[in-house]
């Protein structure tokens, strides 16, 4: 049984205070103490007791984070659990309109969270990625995501030029809007809008994807999981800046002299699934296949 449950709900996300409430009070009636994040705590409408923290300290206070909110707003979290170093599942409850990673519907929030507590619900481990990236051959970013990490140009509309490589081993130069490396999980976030494969969240694997890339050789390539895949600006890359960003949450300058290296992260992350729902059934909603 679990004692203490924290709560994230995405900034701004009026809509979710009645659920809010709902489950703060559920929860205090079960004999579970609350711990909110800042931001959250800032809509309770509740009497029912909670403390408040961090969202970068809740991951160390809580055995379960309840995410109310869309895929960006777990992403954040699982973010700050991998670079805690913190084993503690997710339940995402969907706000959002895709909803890839928070799959639980909101009619099923209190049955899957009761499942949760006492030890019933699914559980399923996904693969994070290690970003690291390099200035001079000195450390300046050390982060862990879950999704993806996206180099893209800057400010001025043009084509970027990268190097790739593969445990030491030359791949190809790409000349393209941007490029995506990324686990299997991140497969379907902005892997699957430019138009890289779908990778079932169980396959140890790594993606490489180009955005927009000018020349049709330029293809999507699934690696294996226990790559070493680095990214360099190529010799003839304009001195313009670049920028790659994790997860979508956080990013930094990319130029010339730096590399980015992306391995599969010794921490993996937690997160609770929809009982009697299957990756497929998500996959079959979401993507609406079989409508016509």
């Amino acid at each position: 049984m679990l004692s203490r449950v924290g709560i994230v709900v995405k900034r701004g996300l009026t809509a979710a205070v009645p659920h809010l409430n709902s489950a703060i009070e559920w929860l205090h009636t079960r004999g579970v103490s609350v711990v909110l994040e800042e931001d959250t705590a800032q809509i309770v409408t509740t009497n029912s007791p909670y403390t408040v923290t961090t969202r970068d300290a809740i991951a160390g206070q809580v055995d379960l984070i309840l995410v109310l909110g869309g895929d960006g707003t777990l992403l954040a979290v699982a973010d700050r659990l991998g670079d805690a170093s913190v084993d503690v599942p997710i339940l995402g409850v969907n706000f959002g309109r895709l909803g890839f990673l928070t799959e639980i519907q909101l009619p099923d929030l209190m049955q899957t969270l009761e499942l949760a507590l006492n030890g019933q619900a699914p559980l399923y481990t996904r693969v994070m990625l290690r970003a690291r990236a390099l200035r001079g051959g000195s450390p300046y970013v050390d982060h862990i995501v879950l999704n993806d990490v996206v180099v893209t140009k800057g400010a001025i509309s043009r084509l970027i030029y990268l190097s790739v490589y593969v445990d030491g081993a030359f791949v190809s130069d790409v000349k393209a809007d941007g490029l995506i490396l990324g686990s299997p999980t991140g497969s379907t976030a902005y892997n699957l809008a430019a138009g890289g494969p779908i990778v079932h969240p169980s396959v140890e694997a790594l993606l490489l994807t180009p955005i927009a890339p000018h020349s049709l050789g330029n293809r999507p390539i699934v690696l294996p999981g226990s790559s070493l895949i680095s990214v360099r600006p190529a010799a003839e890359s304009s001195p313009d800046e670049m920028f790659v960003t994790l997860d979508g949450q956080r990013g930094f300058a990319f130029t010339h002299g730096d590399e980015v290296i992306v391995t599969r992260a010794e921490r993996t992350l937690r997160l609770v699934g929809a009982p009697g729902r299957s990756y497929y059934d998500t996959l079959r909603q979401k993507l609406h296949w079989g409508e016509r």
